[in-house]
């Protein structure tokens, strides 16, 4: 009987010693053990910016985190692309009538393209579990399909009357019929606002793919800071004309765009 008492008061003060011995998990915190591969999170939410060698973008990513070394998501990102022939200039000029600065414009730009990506991709971390509050670097691959939206580009021209004596400032988009006076730098005030040719707007359907460095601070916060910088293509199923093709220039539109970017990412985990 002795035997048994102490034996049972012997396995009642290892447990309570292992309880006291056990560090109480607080909502948010991540389970870090030295040999445990295993997570608390299963979603993360993040927003982004990215800046672009030829353009940037805004978007949204939505992921799923599988285990600590992968986590899938879908990303949807609407943004610019540029013409590598692209160069902004303004002339600062300033109309009597409504004492209006002149904005800056692109000479012998005819559209603006502003691509709506949806990708589909990984994130996969290289290194080992990094401590609570350290880094984790891996790699993170995307692709899917991009809808170019090709909005006109209007210019304010100067124009004259019939009588050839008096000059007013009239909004056009390049044609055949106006090229002699869409590609007069004398003749151009400046570009027309933003939201002039929305409703011209044309799709131009199209995919992408990008491959990139991820950088995650504080692999196990709930809160996500990342960084990633990488390479991407957007191919379109046809040319977007985007500058004017003359024969006296040797621009020529392309289907066919490549970026180096960097993206900064902030969010959250749950």
């Amino acid at each position: 009987m002795k035997k048994q008492l102490t034996a049972t008061l012997a396995i009642c003060c290892i447990s309570f010693s292992l309880v006291l011995g056990q560090t109480r998990l607080e909502y948010g915190q991540n389970n870090y053990q030295e040999n445990s591969k295993g997570i608390i999170y299963n979603k993360e939410l993040g927003f982004y910016a990215k800046l672009q060698t030829r353009g940037f973008g805004l978007g949204a990513s939505i992921g799923t985190i599988k285990t600590y070394y992968l986590t899938r998501f879908i990303n949807i990102e609407i943004g610019s692309l540029r013409h590598i022939r692209e160069y902004r200039q303004s002339f600062d000029f300033q109309a009597p009538a409504t004492n209006r600065i002149s904005r800056a414009f692109v000479f012998g730009k005819q559209n603006a393209l502003y691509p709506l990506r949806v990708g589909f991709g990984e994130k996969r971390y290289l290194s080992e579990k990094a401590k609570q509050k350290g880094l984790a670097i891996g790699i993170s691959y995307e692709a899917g399909p991009t809808l170019g939206l090709v909005k006109p580009y209007y210019l304010d021209l100067w124009q004259t009357e019939d009588s050839g004596l008096e000059y007013f400032i009239r909004s056009e988009k390049y044609t055949e019929s106006n090229a002699d006076v869409f590609l007069n730098v004398g003749r151009i005030y400046g570009a027309s606002g933003f939201a002039k040719g929305i409703s011209e707007m044309k799709i131009y359907p199209g995919a992408h793919a990008k491959l990139g460095i991820h950088f995650d601070w504080g692999a196990y916060d709930e809160m996500l800071k990342a960084v990633e910088a990488g390479a991407m293509v957007d191919f379109f199923f046809k040319e977007v004309p985007i500058m004017i093709e003359t024969s006296e220039s040797d621009i020529k539109n392309t289907p066919l765009f490549l970026n180096l970017y960097l993206h900064f990412m902030l969010g959250k985990r749950w």
